[in-house]
């Protein structure tokens, strides 16, 4: 499926037009689709201080803010007028939060903190980026929002904060807040490298002809879902009556690791392999969403099947044979 196309969809399903709009983190993966879904049709502002996001990636039309969520002056200008906020800046590698949890809670808690607190000044709605992380290791699957909480990292625990402060800002204070709690997000822009996604790494290892890696027995399941359904689910937060709560956005869906590189290897038609490794300490063995609460309240269905997704990501840079 054509993913450009598949965000296109998106802003014409949820309408969200006429605004300004302000998307932290902007530059990155994610907040880069939401960004360049509005900037047709709103005035589109993105904040980031491009420590990991590209200024490449900031689509033409758009106004970009370079700095850090915490500098005062700075968010205020960003802010300035703003109806509605995508706030997807942070810190979001689990193994960097746990060699730095200072830094991590400082990006994650306190940007968002200063955020919520902005807009709340302009009174502008806040969708922002939550996380399956705050589960932990689920006690049944598939998942739902009333599944307990159990963070098992300082990343996963700053998005449970984040999280909460949410609600707490729209009970407290009247503001406008919706969660997402994304699962496994793949798409075009990903990076792949040492904490990217595992879609990113089997995709880069197969591009270099060498065999993709798998952690453990491969049979950990993940519930991956495309970039353009997040930001299709983004925007119907963006325009939906149920504020002040959250949702998972995932397929519902899941597969095994092994499946993954299998189906990577497939529609790329690499031959290099499959290798096992150790597996990785405390890693999650199932994981897939329980998506109804978006699907019955926000009008979310994710439309892009795995395999197409794949696909589209192969034939973008042919995989090594």
């Amino acid at each position: 499926m054509d993913t450009h196309t598949a965000t296109d969809t998106a802003t014409i399903d949820a309408d969200v037009t006429g605004r300004t709009v302000l998307v932290t983190g902007g530059a990155g993966f994610v907040g880069s689709h939401i960004a360049r879904a509005l900037v047709d049709d709103n005035e589109v502002r993105v904040l980031d201080d491009l420590s990991t996001g590209q200024e490449r990636n900031v689509p033409a039309g758009a106004e970009l803010y370079e700095g850090d969520l915490l500098d005062e002056d700075l968010l205020r200008e960003a802010m300035a007028g703003v109806d509605l906020v995508f706030h997807e800046a942070g810190l979001v590698s689990v193994p960097k939060s746990v060699e730095r949890p200072v830094e991590s809670n400082r990006v994650n808690v306190a940007g968002t903190l200063a955020v919520l607190d902005a807009a709340r000044e302009v009174d502008a709605r806040v969708v922002l980026a939550s996380s399956v992380a705050i589960y932990g290791d689920p006690e049944t699957v598939p998942i739902d929002e009333s599944h307990p909480t159990r963070p098992t990292s300082p990343y996963a625990t700053d998005k449970l904060a984040i999280d909460h402060y949410a609600r707490v800002y729209n009970e407290l204070y009247g503001l406008e807040t919706v969660a997402l709690r994304y699962f496994n997000v793949y798409g075009p822009g990903q990076s792949a490298g040492e904490y990217a996604g595992v879609v990113s790494t089997f995709l880069e290892q197969a591009r270099s002809g060498q065999p993709l890696t798998v952690e453990g027995d491969g049979t950990q399941t993940r519930d991956f879902v495309h970039v353009a359904d997040v930001v299709r689910a983004n925007l119907a937060a963006a325009t939906t009556d149920h504020v002040g709560e959250a949702f998972n956005i995932g397929t519902g869906d899941s597969v095994t690791i092994r499946e993954l590189a299998e189906l990577i290897a497939d529609v790329g038609g690499a031959t290099a392999g499959i290798v096992h490794t150790d597996p990785r300490p405390g890693d999650v063995e199932r994981s897939r969403a329980d998506a109804s609460k978006a699907r019955r309240l926000l009008g979310f269905e994710p439309r892009v099947d795995l395999r197409e997704g794949l696909s589209e990501l192969a034939q973008r840079q042919p995989l090594a044979r």
